[in-house]
């Protein structure tokens, strides 16, 4: 009988497995927005798929780790990586369920994009477990749809069991935070507008939430 522990590696594993590339390839912008302003150090990207994220970071001087539940998906990041000249050093992929994984680092710069689920994800949970992996002065960048296409809205209804899974805003991904003041700085909590084609080729603007806090040193 399948375990609970295994339903998301089998879920995504035969996601990836369904075409030879799912993502684009290219680096999350508004990520690449806030990075580009910080001081490259380490970095952790959760959920980070085929490593587009992760290789963008290295590429800039950051020591960049990505954990994602996929083993395929960390197959394709591991040789996009290195067919980019990267060492292992530079982008380190590790495949765990981000929702149980561990770890004695901390990291100057933590990305959850776009780290919401089809199947059932404590998302609110893994929100709070990355904060706990940013070091002091380091950040937690959380990205997310803030809307969705008109043409695949009837797969991202809202689930009142999964807060934060599908539509969010910038005052609920606050909300699932749980912020300290005494240990959390807000730097930025609002909706980016992205540009995407549709299956028939045409353009939309969505948005994204995009919420950025800042550790205090006295954590």
């Amino acid at each position: 009988m399948e375990s609970d522990e295994q339903k998301p590696a089998k879920f995504w594993d035969q996601h990836y497995g369904a075409s030879a590339q799912v993502w684009s390839g290219q680096v999350n912008a508004a990520l690449a927005e806030i990075a580009a302003d910080l001081r490259p150090g380490t970095a952790l990207d959760l959920g980070s798929g085929e490593g587009a994220d992760v290789i963008w970071l290295a590429q800039h001087g950051w020591q960049a780790t990505g954990v994602d539940v996929s083993s395929l998906a960390v197959q394709r990041a591991r040789y996009a990586a290195s067919a980019q000249g990267l060492s292992e050093q530079q982008a380190h992929f590790i495949v765990a369920d981000i929702a149980k994984w561990h770890s004695l680092q901390t990291f100057d710069l933590v990305a959850a994009a776009f780290l919401q689920s089809p199947i059932h994800f404590d998302r609110a949970a893994a929100l709070k477990a990355a904060q706990q992996l940013v070091g002091p002065g380091g950040y937690l960048v959380v990205i997310s749809h803030g809307s969705f296409p008109p043409w695949a809205i009837a797969d991202h209804e809202h689930d009142e069991e999964q807060p934060g899974n599908f539509v969010t805003t910038p005052a609920g991904e606050l909300g699932l935070l749980e912020l300290h003041a005494d240990y959390w700085n807000v730097e930025r909590a609002e909706l980016r507008p992205r540009e995407v084609v549709s299956p028939d080729g045409e353009h939309t603007m969505l948005d994204d939430t995009v919420v950025l806090i800042r550790r205090t040193d006295n954590h």
